[in-house]
């Protein structure tokens, strides 16, 4: 989507800005490589992307649109521009209309990218999670005791093998109800970014709103020049233009003011989301789509933490008449069977588990506050939202 973005935004300098097209090409993909860096957890902000997009251009502009009889440009006359920027505000609200396009999703992606990394962590950390002496001599009982009396076919009760797996996995049990979470979380995420946001469509309106900034800077052109030579002073000037450059820039205002309903038009028959790259013989999937499958799939493992013991002994033969209890071969089991959790281990009959696995609780730990993380953000949200409809109605009284 990034590399379609640059590509789509680059195309607006090469069909309606061609003799900035050139110069434009490097602070396109800058925006857009600031945005990826963003979004794969790199100390910045959507903010500084778009601030530092819009220093590079505002030159460009200022030069080939606003005054295009200028002949040179000092670096020092250049960095000029680039500082005032920010004061004069050649572009009016389409700044900071880019930064809330972009923010809202960008965010949201920045957001899932690292609870997926967190994701991995989880599992590789459950994945090879140390079995202790007991549990190691509990498993030995439990598979390899029969073998002794000969019992090579015989099964392990199923309550048998419950106790003795949920004590092996009591820690990774405690992952259940952050895990469960966590689930939650990356759906709420992936809804942001693919759906109420849509990542797809505010990174095709980068294009449409560069468009609107320009179209505004020109429109102010006077102004801007008046400010621009106050704080900057005067850049060298054509001594005269050829009637071809005067011919030309008159066609130029002229198209400008048929610019802004053409692009709005571009872009209201592009609104569906962008095809991803995909085979011949398949149909382009919309980041929504691949986002529910995402979704749909990570739900089926909500309970994985807490079905674990469960999975693990459903290879038992539950209709058997006979099964081995740890002792001997019996027609049930009749021990008490515990519940998941290092909690309810104290009453296990067939090992003692004596306390939590550090690196679950790291993990843990670093779920709670990926959670929390993203539970404050949900807060900010509303909270600002609250205020912004209180102003409203501040305004309308």
């Amino acid at each position: 989507m990034i590399s379609f973005a640059v590509n789509h935004t680059q195309a607006l300098f090469e069909t309606t800005y061609q003799t900035m097209a050139k110069e434009a090409v490097e602070p396109v993909k800058e925006l857009f490589m600031d945005l990826s860096l963003y979004i794969l957890g790199a100390e910045t902000t959507v903010e500084n992307a778009v601030a530092r997009f819009f220093d590079s251009l505002f030159p460009l502009v200022y030069t080939r649109r606003i005054n295009p009889g200028i002949v040179h440009l000092s670096e020092e006359y250049t960095e000029c521009l680039r500082l005032t920027r920010k004061e004069i505000n050649p572009f009016g609200p389409f700044f900071k209309a880019m930064i809330t396009e972009l923010s809202k999703s960008i965010w949201a992606s920045r957001m899932l990218n690292h609870g997926l990394n967190m994701g991995i962590e989880v599992i590789n950390t459950t994945e090879h999670v140390v079995i202790t002496k007991d549990c190691s001599r509990a498993l030995v009982k439990m598979q390899y005791c029969p073998h002794c009396q000969g019992l090579t076919l015989i099964r392990s009760c199923v309550g048998y093998c419950l106790n003795v797996m949920r004590g092996c996995l009591a820690s990774v049990a405690e992952l259940d109800t952050y895990w469960r979470e966590y689930i939650a979380t990356l759906e709420h995420l992936t809804n942001e970014m693919a759906g109420s946001h849509e990542m797809e469509l505010a990174l095709l309106r980068v294009r449409y709103i560069a468009n609107e900034a320009i179209l505004y800077a020109q429109l102010n052109g006077p102004q801007l020049s008046a400010t621009v030579d106050k704080v900057c002073g005067q850049p060298e000037q054509r001594v005269m233009k050829s009637s071809l450059d005067t011919m030309m820039q008159t066609e130029e205002d002229t198209d400008t003011y048929s610019l802004r309903e053409s692009h709005t038009a571009t872009l209201n028959t592009k609104r569906s989301s962008l095809p991803l790259k995909a085979s011949k013989n398949e149909k382009p999937r919309s980041l929504k789509k691949i986002s529910r499958e995402f979704v749909n799939y990570m739900k089926r493992s909500r309970t994985f933490y807490a079905s674990i013991a469960e999975r693990l002994c459903d290879e038992v033969v539950r209709d058997s008449s006979t099964c081995w209890n740890g002792e001997d071969v019996v027609e049930s089991y009749t021990n008490r069977v515990v519940d998941n959790g290092l909690k309810a281990q104290i009453n296990n009959p067939e090992m003692k588990v004596k306390g939590p696995d550090p690196l679950i609780n790291h993990v843990i730990d670093k779920l709670y506050h990926f959670n929390q993380m993203e539970t404050e953000k949900k807060k900010s949200k509303s909270e600002r939202f609250a205020l912004e409809m209180v102003g409203v109605d501040m305004e309308k009284k």
